[in-house]
């Protein structure tokens, strides 16, 4: 039997040894089995996220108890992650539920309420033994339902973010370095030197938001200079989606769900395995103690 385990170890391997642990956002339990799938063929370890609106859509109970399930079945290290989110009841309701790693967004606040706010996650997450994830700058692109305009994305401050660790402690930071979420309409622009800047004055991993549809090259070029979690989502639902739509193209009378499902989760297990193969994080399950 293997619990679902905070992120915070196995975060901490990838920066050390310089890979990234892939997380992504699952909205259905066939889109959770499929990742998990992809992680035990490839011994890797991972991150399973759910955006607030699959919370509210699915219940916190029902997805800790599937991906404990995942972690059980599996013994691989499997972390259960809350991703954006900005309402602190939600983010205990979770934690209370067995999400061990939580991120608290507070980036759209002033740098002081956004120190305050994390703060006050990490007194109840760190006494349970959870991870948690804050954010400095934004983000471009819709999450759920947080929208920042693409003039209003702020890149993160460097010195800031050494500023903003040692105030509140948190474990893992997602600084806003040029990448959006949702797909891009050209090539994002990744501040790369200022990636290189943050990581030389912070130890924690870093996280790379808005990973769907970066191309690879940028992708190993941030892992390798500090970027230890990358966030998978827009990809994995269109992939998903495109193999129901592909079914019922076909067979426009279908009317079981597990003749387009299973099609549905073996699209989401082979990009799963892509985007663990470019985290570099292939086989290494084991480094997590």
């Amino acid at each position: 039997m293997m619990p679902l385990i905070s992120s915070t170890a196995m975060l901490q391997a990838a920066r050390k040894n310089k890979y990234a642990v892939g997380a992504f956002n699952v909205h259905t339990l066939e889109m959770l089995q499929a990742v998990v799938e992809a992680a035990a063929e490839t011994q890797s370890p991972l991150i399973i996220q759910s955006t607030v609106g699959t919370v509210k859509h699915l219940g916190p109970d029902y997805i800790a108890a599937a991906a404990t399930v995942a972690a059980n079945r599996t013994g691989l290290p499997i972390a259960l992650h809350l991703d954006h989110c900005t309402d602190f009841p939600l983010i205990v309701q979770c934690i209370r539920a067995g999400y061990t790693s939580v991120m608290i967004d507070a980036s759209m606040h002033p740098f002081e309420e956004n120190v305050e706010r994390t703060r006050k996650v990490m007194e109840v997450a760190a006494a349970a033994g959870v991870n948690v994830e804050a954010e400095l700058g934004k983000v471009g692109g819709v999450e759920d339902d947080i929208v920042v305009d693409e003039r209003d994305a702020l890149l993160a401050d460097p010195e800031e973010c050494k500023l903003f660790i040692e105030r509140t402690g948190v474990f893992t930071l997602a600084p806003a370095i040029g990448t959006a979420h949702g797909i891009y309409k050209g090539d994002p622009n990744i501040d790369f030197a200022r990636i290189e800047r943050i990581a030389s004055l912070v130890e924690q991993p870093l996280v790379l938001h808005g990973g769907s549809g970066i191309p690879a090259e940028q992708v190993k070029k941030a892992v390798a200079l500090g970027m230890a979690k990358m966030n998978i989502a827009t990809e994995l639902r269109i992939a998903f989606s495109d193999a129901i739509k592909d079914i019922f193209k076909a067979h426009p009378e279908e009317n079981d769900p597990r003749k387009y499902m299973v099609p549905a989760k073996d699209a989401v297990k082979r990009l799963a395995i892509e985007k663990m193969e470019l985290c570099g994080c292939i086989g290494k399950a084991g480094d997590v103690k």
